[in-house]
């Protein structure tokens, strides 16, 4: 069993908590802090914590000044933060700080549903998979966005694999649309990407990030501060249009419609895939019939596989490009690699050149 560091203030919280690790028989709560001096302790003294499930607000020291202390003095140990849905901007800080995952602590703690222990499980799994596989934070590499694509040389390191799919060389292509699916590592991974893309790009972008209600919103709001382009939560009925990045709304799967060729956003209250919602499949299975003649779909670092049956069936009705983050600069190698195994990517590369892709692919207005 693999021993984790509880950190949180509520001795409620910790007790909850600690006996939905427990009851994993994997993971077990070894240690236990009421705040981030107790905890920034318990790690410098012990070597065997596999992970730290760690509060946002705590009084002392925070969270996420936890988190950033122990990456500044070059602990690798990963972090799953826990908050309530009032703590959007500091999720993302934590986030955008290098944590792993975070959980949104339920209303009702004596009444919680089966939901909170599962997705504490799967953050234990995701924790887990960056400890195996060492995982080391992706170099930056300058955030100006592309606004032309010239032939460039690239490092071995960065370069980008491609791996051939039969298609028909001689279609012309004139609209394109990018499909955007990513999960565990998310948001920091798409701070790689976004910021990246040109104001004028040829395309509308959507992203389904798997969150839950009430942050996607402070995502779309970071990431748009952040870049030329623009970001901005969906909004049911919204008309698409190029040079704008539309976020999945948490809570709710996105979809697309049209309507005598306007492409519109359309929510999907439809039940959570395999707890998902929103679901990159759903998004997927959205665009068979759009007006776009091509759809550039993106895969970026997560847990599981959403996306792959998605990208399989718009394989059937549309043509696509599938790029997928490889597995170095992925914090969990799980959804690109889902796709990878498939045989559908086009393109698989680190995370600082996916910008690069999908822009050297529909071009600029």
């Amino acid at each position: 069993m693999k021993k984790i560091l509880l950190v949180d203030d509520s001795p409620l919280m910790r007790r909850v908590i600690s006996d939905i690790i427990n009851a994993t028989k994997e993971y077990y709560v070894a240690y236990t802090a009421t705040n981030g001096i107790e905890g920034l302790t318990i790690l410098k003294e012990h070597e065997d914590i596999m992970a730290v499930f760690c509060d946002i607000i705590m009084p002392g020291m925070d969270g996420i000044s936890l988190l950033r202390i122990a990456k500044e003095e070059g602990m690798k140990v990963p972090f799953i933060m826990c908050s309530s849905c009032n703590d959007t901007n500091n999720t993302i800080d934590a986030l955008e700080s290098g944590a792993v995952e975070f959980i949104k602590k339920p209303e009702n703690i004596y009444n919680h549903s089966k939901y909170f222990d599962v997705r504490i499980y799967k953050a234990l799994k995701a924790a887990e998979e960056v400890c195996i596989r060492g995982y080391v934070e992706p170099r930056v590499i300058s955030t100006t966005p592309v606004q032309s694509v010239p032939v460039v040389e690239e490092s071995k390191e960065i370069q980008p694999v491609l791996h051939a799919k039969k298609k028909n060389k001689s279609q012309n292509y004139h609209s394109k649309l990018v499909a955007l699916v990513c999960s565990t590592g998310g948001p920091r991974a798409l701070q790689y990407v976004i910021p990246k893309l040109p104001k004028n790009l040829a395309a509308p972008v959507l992203i389904v990030q798997h969150m839950p209600v009430g942050f996607t919103a402070s995502l779309a709001a970071r990431l748009d501060e952040l870049s030329q382009i623009s970001v901005k939560e969906a909004e049911d009925g919204e008309r698409i249009t190029n040079g704008v990045c539309y976020i999945a709304r948490g809570g709710t799967h996105l979809s697309v419609a049209s309507d005598i060729g306007v492409t519109k956003i359309k929510f999907d209250d439809s039940p959570p895939v395999v707890g998902l919602k929103p679901c990159g499949n759903i998004m997927y299975d959205s665009l068979h019939d759009v007006p776009y003649d091509e759809i550039v779909c993106v895969v970026l670092t997560g847990m599981g596989a959403d996306g792959t049956k998605g990208i399989q069936e718009l394989s059937k009705h549309k043509p696509i490009y599938v790029i997928a983050q490889d597995e170095k600069s992925s914090t969990v190698y799980g959804m690109p690699k889902a796709i990878y195994d498939v045989g559908l990517t086009d393109c698989v590369c680190d995370i600082n050149q996916i910008a690069h892709e999908i822009v050297k692919k529909v071009g600029v207005l």
